[in-house]
């Protein structure tokens, strides 16, 4: 049997009052979204978590230490971390802290982006910096893809 690589799934604690996991959870399972690069790969889920609100006070000792202990090697930040009004403005420094601290590949990104929150996003210019080009790749696939993982 293929080795297996440990993930963790993190969560935007603002937005996940309303999530239910569902497309992060599709996106691994068909290996859509950010899971498209493991798709030769098996995948085992260790941890499921939020990042302890903003700005992600308690996230290391709540979240990365127990996940580093239990053998996670990549992070996947949730699609809600780039998608939601307004993006985490800490993003950028709690990925610095997970893989320069804790060792963790991170992954921005999990379910592909959905149709309707890539149109709002666009019309605001939310994305119009370059740094939002790498950012966001994980999780752009094509329109019919989008429309699939559409927000009613």
């Amino acid at each position: 049997m293929a080795e297996k690589t440990k993930i963790g799934i993190i969560l935007c604690a603002v937005h996940c009052i309303n999530c239910h996991g569902i497309k992060c959870l599709r996106s691994l399972n068909n290996r859509e979204g950010a899971f498209s690069t493991y798709k030769d790969k098996e995948l085992e889920l260790v941890a499921y978590a939020h990042c302890c609100g903003c700005p992600g006070g308690g996230i290391a000792n709540k979240v990365l230490e127990p996940m580093q202990k239990k053998g996670v090697e990549v992070v996947f930040l949730a699609t809600a971390w780039v998608c939601g009004y307004p993006p985490c403005p800490h993003l950028n420094y709690l990925r610095d802290l997970m893989e320069n601290v804790f060792g963790f590949k991170v992954v921005v990104g999990t379910h592909p982006m959905p149709q309707n929150f890539y149109d709002r996003h666009n019309k605001l210019g939310t994305w119009a910096a370059a740094e939002w080009k790498e950012l966001l790749a994980p999780t752009l696939a094509d329109e019919k893809t989008r429309l699939a993982y559409d927000t009613p």
